[in-house]
């Protein structure tokens, strides 16, 4: 029933990216990011009443003051990354997990952090039931990353900071790439990549103008719930 209107995102995913290439360099995306975006079916990370308009290449709410990305955006900061497929991500704000999903189908494994903690047991619950193995949500503040498991090939923060966290500079193995949109939440952001060079050294590039959630810190009084593992397949 959304096979038409998944091609027609698609689509419309590679127009904007022809649009937007005097901004990003990028006249258009990977044959394996649009075969990732192709399998990942969005309208199960929307509520149900928004399924109809899952494939309309804009965000849309999902609760609790939160979004899911503007699917042109999903993945152009996915593909600026330039994920091998034994990559190792970490990304902070996990939503709905639908920018997860993408990750999963091109990295290695997915570690995901969701301050809210309704959204990181629904997101980690729906990623399990659509077969995602390499991905594991944990309720809690991303602003510190997830030191266990560093050093990460690459990092995706999904919403927007005013400055870069630092401990994520420091849990970017040298080589990697972080995304995320810099900027103050009440005026423009910029999406911008950071590149961290193999002596530690951390180079910024501007991407594109664009307009995010403001990051979350951790709630007071709460405290972060246990893993949900995800398990993968191909959607």
């Amino acid at each position: 029933m959304h096979a038409p209107a998944h091609e027609a995102m698609l689509q419309r995913i590679a127009s904007e990216a022809l649009a937007t290439a005097g901004y990003t360099g990028r006249k258009g995306f990977s044959a394996p990011l649009m075969a990732a975006l192709s399998r990942v079916p969005r309208h199960r990370f929307v509520p149900a009443s928004q399924a109809a308009h899952a494939y309309i290449n804009s965000a849309l709410a999902i609760g609790h003051g939160q979004t899911i990305s503007q699917p042109y955006i999903v993945a152009l900061m996915t593909e600026v990354l330039d994920l091998e497929p034994d990559a190792v991500v970490l990304e902070i704000g996990t939503g709905s997990g639908y920018q997860t999903a993408v990750l999963a189908e091109l990295a290695g494994y997915v570690y995901s952090i969701e301050v809210i903690p309704e959204l990181a047991t629904e997101a980690g619950e729906r990623l399990t039931r659509l077969g995602y193995r390499n991905v594991e949500v944990r309720m809690g503040d991303g602003y510190g990353g997830w030191p266990e498991h560093a050093p990460y090939d690459a990092i995706l923060v999904a919403a927007a900071v005013p400055e870069v966290p630092p401990a994520l500079i420091e849990q970017l193995e040298p080589g990697g790439r972080l995304v995320l949109p810099l900027g103050a939440p009440q005026a423009g952001q910029t999406l911008t990549l950071i590149e961290k060079t193999a002596a530690g050294r951390a180079h910024r590039r501007p991407i594109l103008p664009v307009a995010f959630v403001p990051f979350t810190r951790q709630r007071p009084g709460s405290s972060p719930r246990e893993p949900q593992p995800g398990s993968r397949s191909e959607c």
